[in-house]
């Protein structure tokens, strides 16, 4: 049987600017998990330095960044919030 994917919480998705990261929830295998998806991510992935539209960039890229945030909740399935960075990115 496949692992399950890291899906995304409908309605989850905000932008937190002030802490320059996008936030989200995901789910996996019926569980649910904080996630923060930093500026300089979305900046790696894009090239351009999110400016009013990381929630776009975000939604862009969100199967390359959903492969990351599953790659970062496997460090640690019990921290509060999953912190997804560049450095997760294959």
């Amino acid at each position: 049987m496949a692992e399950e994917a890291l899906t995304i919480v409908s309605g989850t998705v905000e932008d937190n600017v002030s802490d320059r990261q996008v936030e989200f929830v995901g789910e996996l295998d019926g569980e649910e998990y904080q996630f923060a998806v930093q500026y300089d991510m979305l900046e790696a992935l894009s090239g351009d330095v999110p400016e009013g539209d990381a929630v776009e960039l975000f939604e862009r890229y969100s199967d390359d960044i959903l492969e990351a945030a599953q790659t970062a909740l496997g460090r640690d399935m019990e921290q509060s919030l999953v912190v997804v960075s560049e450095n997760d990115l294959d």
